[in-house]
This record gives structure tokens, C-alpha cells and sequence, in this order.
């Protein structure tokens, strides 16, 4: 079993250039390992993952080099890994790290853990996300949360298909752990078959949506709303 962490607690693993590098990296040599059979995914501090990182963004206005430009790349390296993965979710999760968490076979958080599809609060919309997201979320849902973008709680995450189980936090490890050693009953070979059952191809899809984030990401309104977050204000247009 291979742990991979997002460690960047100093901006609540909002992801980062950096960030989605090691991220990438770490997935890749797991997925190579044949002593590696389950992959889990943590991280270090209160959330587990805040979403693309904002500071880069705005830094990447101009050029259009934006962290969500490689969002992509993390869904679909999680999603097509032949081994499976569980996310372990001891903190919050938000936009981006939503994404993450549906692309995982197995998501445990912890039942104080929150959720929210931030984007439209911010001009922008789930795109990327949504190639792993969609799948998981009842349809009603889906259209609440991410039009909302409220924020809620483990039991409703359950509830509408984003995460497996919402487990007390003194019993999260030991939850993760269950689901890890019941993978490793299973043959390497059939676990990798059964994923391609469970799960359609997203990666010529997520070519498209990235193009479609990195358009609101860099739009007007995304600015405005990725501006008004960072300096602690209301968006212009709220009235």
C-alpha cells in the first residue's frame, strides 16, 4: 500500500504548480511499483484540499498559465490508475478538491468534514470536476450544489453518492485501513479489469473542459470574484 499526502497545509493544499507536480509524480511511481497495490490519498492539516490555488491563478491571469489548466491531469491519472485508490478525508474539501475526492474508488471523511462547489461564488464554474464528479451525484444534486455552491455536510455527501462512508474522526484511520486490507483480498489483475467496468473513458473530455475552465478562470467575472476572495470582499455582483 503506497500513501500519498498533500502536503501544503500553509494554504489548506490548495493546488499549486508545485502541488500538482508531487501529486503527479507520486501517483506515477505507485501506479509503476508492482509492490504497490492500493493507493491512499491524505493530507497534512485542518482541510484536505481547498481547490486550485488562487494566488497562482491571479499571478497567471495574463498568460493564461493557470493551476486549473492541469486539473485534468490529476482527475485522470486518479481515475485510469489500474490500482485502487481511497481517499482519506480528515478535513474540508472545496471545488477542486471535491474533484479528487469523486475521482477516487473509495472516499471515507470524517463526519465533521464539509463540502462545498464553490466556483459560481468565485465566476467560475466546476468544469474539470465535473468528468469525475457527475458520475458520483444524483442528478438533483448535482444541480443544487453546484448552482448554490453551499456548503454541506458529511452525512448529506453520503447521502448523494460523493463519498463512501462518513466515519467518526478517531476512527477514520482505522475505517481506511478496512477498506485497504478488504482491496487486497482481491487479484491485481481483477481489481484493474473491474475498474475499466465501473468506470468510462474521461480523458478526451477533460481536454474540453479544461479549455472551458481556463476561459472562466482567466474571464472577467473570474477575475473579479478571485479578487474580491483574496482581498476579503463581496463580488460586484452582489447586490
Amino acid at each position: 500500500m503506497a500513501t500519498i499526502t498533500l502536503d501544503s497545509p500553509h494554504n489548506r493544499n490548495a493546488l499549486s504548480q508545485a502541488l500538482i507536480t508531487s501529486l503527479l509524480d507520486a501517483v506515477a511511481a505507485a501506479v509503476a511499483d508492482p509492490g504497490t497495490r492500493v493507493i491512499v490519498l491524505s493530507h497534512t492539516g485542518p482541510a484536505f484540499c481547498a481547490g486550485a490555488d488562487l494566488k497562482e491563478t491571479v499571478a497567471g491571469f495574463e498568460s493564461g498559465q493557470v493551476p486549473a489548466g492541469r486539473m485534468g491531469d490529476v482527475l485522470a491519472a486518479l481515475w485510469e490508475s489500474p490500482k485502487p485508490v481511497i481517499a482519506r478525508v480528515g478535513g474540508a474539501a472545496r471545488a477542486g478538491g471535491l474533484g479528487i475526492v469523486a475521482a477516487a474508488d473509495i472516499a471515507v471523511c470524517a463526519d465533521d468534514v464539509t463540502f462545498a462547489f464553490t466556483e459560481v461564488r468565485i465566476g467560475v464554474i466546476p468544469a474539470v470536476i465535473s468528468a469525475t464528479v457527475l458520475p458520483r451525484l444524483t442528478p438533483r444534486a448535482a444541480a443544487e450544489l453546484f448552482l448554490t455552491g453551499d456548503t454541506f455536510d458529511a452525512r448529506r455527501a453520503v447521502e448523494v453518492g460523493l463519498v463512501t462512508a462518513a466515519v467518526p474522526a478517531s476512527s477514520l484511520d482505522a475505517s481506511v485501513d478496512a477498506y485497504a486490507q478488504a482491496l487486497l483480498r482481491g487479484a491485481p489483475g481483477a481489481l484493474a479489469g473491474t475498474k475499466d467496468l465501473l468506470r468510462a473513458p474521461i480523458r478526451a473530455r477533460l481536454a474540453e473542459l479544461t479549455e472551458l475552465s481556463v476561459r472562466y478562470f482567466t474571464s472577467d467575472e473570474g477575475r473579479e470574484g478571485i479578487g474580491a476572495l483574496l482581498a476579503k470582499r463581496q463580488p460586484n455582483w452582489i447586490p
